[in-house]
């Protein structure tokens, strides 16, 4: 996922010059003219300058021209109202609310007409911001690890009470389909609750020491402040995983969401500082900063920032890593993945096509876990691609909102170019269509969902990870052959296979199979739990969030000597008289 921001954008109002005789009148009316141009000119740079700070540019510049068609002020989005939204947000949170930067406005995918609006952040507003959040972590440290999993436990319970209104929102703003959108939020709910225990369970073993009288203890503490820059394809999911966890080891956070979601970033923001301001507790503990590519460069380059949590693309990570590691920070990468299933000739089909179809048009293609290479072994090759593409047909394809809709628009204008663009390059490649490969004629950023088949393993347009739904159909003859091909690519974030044979699912399991973070067995690439640690190997940046021992990556590790004798023995045995 890439930061994708949008242009201010002002009209300047001209009059035309009229051609006038050259007499004393003729002269009187040409110079009452140019006074009367001068005063206009005047008057409409005064508007421009307005309206510059006021309108964004967005897929639909008519839209951007008549703000008075805000859909937060049509009737069946009341839900946008409960969540305490209105035509102008504050995009600054702090303990207290504000934005002075920016504004720009938020646009339905499925529909491209305006929302409402967000004023971001200025630099002095997140300087401000972050010491702020620095003076609350001296109080938020202090709370004991079971009582801030209190606090936690009643984000969760807070975010239960709006799932429907937020996930509407989700699906309203990011274009995923509305049942996804409840289900984002839902996530954010469990890994509150998975928190709750963790936070009794966090800490470092006692370890047996080689010297009498003498205890080794391994004490974790909290970093502090933990940056968390999130994308626009999970604006909910993604922030909670980091949000809980760094929560309860002790950290406060500061958030930068998508720029082209902030509407989310704000709405899930006045829930959690709700829960704060109830226990009395800082609001800067969880403090956000609406903003573009300034925020978030600022946060990399940033020595306070003790964790920056990173999701996005590839191109964008590796930015921010060198910013990261130029200061010696740490960082948690969550970046691309060229997901692959395998299909072998044992597979029960009955479980393939319906893993595979919504592995790979799921979030219209826009997941990082998405399927976008399926590789069938020849014998099973044309059966699978003939079901696939009949359940290819078959995909409600509709109104986000809508409850009977499967599939979604594509999130942004820029978005259904580079799906064009991938569609251009396959046919170059020598690719075949077998479904898909055309925008759809509707309003909105809805492209057909695509089937490609008939190109090498080894295509570079098969390596190119294309934030769409298009899923290229590889066939292979042999294990050895097909783990190769899953491992070719640079990222290694999900993989999956479907098999019967319980020696290949171990050998997949194995130093030799699978290279990547996920690796699922007849399960498709996408769905994965908040119970396991999440995050990929190689390109994909190396982070691990959400469960398992993920919670160490918030944390910084002592390794402690404790002499309780009368005596000073040395390490190793080792004689200083």
């Amino acid at each position: 996922m890439a930061f994708e921001g949008m242009k201010g954008v002002s009209r300047w109002l001209t009059n035309q010059k009229r051609r006038t005789h050259v007499t004393a009148e003729g002269m009187r009316v040409a110079l009452g003219c140019m006074r009367q141009f001068a005063m206009q000119r005047v008057l409409t740079q005064r508007v421009a300058r307005l309206f510059a700070v006021r309108i964004k540019l967005s897929p639909s510049v008519g839209a951007a021209a008549n703000m008075s068609t805000l859909l937060v002020n049509r009737p069946q989005y009341s839900c946008l109202r409960e969540l305490g939204l209105s035509e102008d947000n504050d995009g600054v949170y702090n303990g207290s609310w504000g934005g002075q930067g920016q504004v720009v406005t938020s646009y339905c995918p499925a529909n491209n007409e305006p929302i409402a609006r967000v004023r971001q952040a200025t630099m002095a507003e997140y300087e401000e911001t972050v010491q702020k959040a620095q003076d609350a972590w001296k109080v938020w440290a202090d709370v004991p690890a079971p009582k801030r999993g209190e606090v936690v436990r009643q984000i969760g319970d807070a975010l239960r009470g709006k799932i429907k209104a937020l996930g509407s929102l989700v699906s309203l703003e990011m274009g995923k389909i509305y049942v996804e959108g409840v289900g984002e939020v839902q996530e954010y709910v469990d890994v509150c609750d998975y928190a709750v225990g963790l936070s009794r369970m966090i800490g470092g073993p006692i370890l047996p020491s080689e010297r009498p009288g003498h205890a080794l203890i391994e004490q974790w503490n909290p970093v502090g402040l933990v940056g968390i820059i999130t994308a626009f394809n999970f604006p909910v999911a993604v922030y909670g995983w980091n949000n809980a966890i760094a929560l309860i080891c002790g950290n406060v956070c500061l958030w930068k969401g998508a720029p082209t979601t902030p509407l989310t970033s704000v709405a899930v923001t006045r829930i959690v500082a709700e829960v704060l301001e109830r226990n009395h507790l800082p609001g800067a503990i969880c403090s956000m900063t609406c903003g573009g590519a300034d925020i978030g460069t600022a946060m990399a380059k940033d020595e306070r920032v003790g964790l920056l949590s990173f999701t996005g693309s590839t191109q964008v990570g590796k930015q921010v890593a060198m910013m990261v590691q130029e200061r010696f920070g740490r960082q948690l990468l969550e970046l691309g993945g060229n997901n692959a299933i395998i299909v072998f000739e044992d597979a029960d089909l009955n479980l393939v096509v319906p893993s595979a179809v919504f592995a790979s048009v799921g979030t219209a293609g826009q997941r990082c876990t998405t399927t976008r290479r399926l590789m069938l072994h020849e014998s099973v090759h044309d059966d699978v691609v003939e079901r696939i593409a009949k359940a290819y047909k078959q995909i409600r394809i509709g109104d986000p909102w809508e409850r009977n809709t499967l599939y979604g628009p594509l999130h942004t204008k820029q978005a259904v170019q580079q799906y064009l663009a991938a569609i251009e390059q396959v046919k170059q490649q020598g690719g075949t269509l077998v479904c898909g490969g055309k925008i759809m004629d509707r309003p909105g950023n809805y492209v057909e969902p695509t089937i490609i088949t008939g190109l090498p393993h080894d295509a570079p347009i098969v390596h190119t990870e294309t934030f769409v739904p298009i899923l290229y159909v590889l066939k292979f003859k042999t294990e050895d052959e097909a783990f190769a091909w899953n491992n070719e690519v640079k990222q290694g974030l999900s993989s999956s296979i479907f098999t019967k044979d319980m020696g290949r699912v171990f050998r997949w399991l194995g130093p030799k199979g699978s290279d990547c973070g996920i690796v699922n067995v007849n399960i498709p690439t996408s769905g994965a739990e908040i119970g396991g640690a999440f995050g990929g190997e190689k390109h994909t940046g190396g982070g691990r969030e959400s469960g398992s021992d993920s919670w160490k990556q918030y944390m910084r590790r002592s390794t402690c000597t404790i002499n309780y004798s009368k005596d000073l023995p040395l390490a190793q045995g080792i004689k200083f008289e």
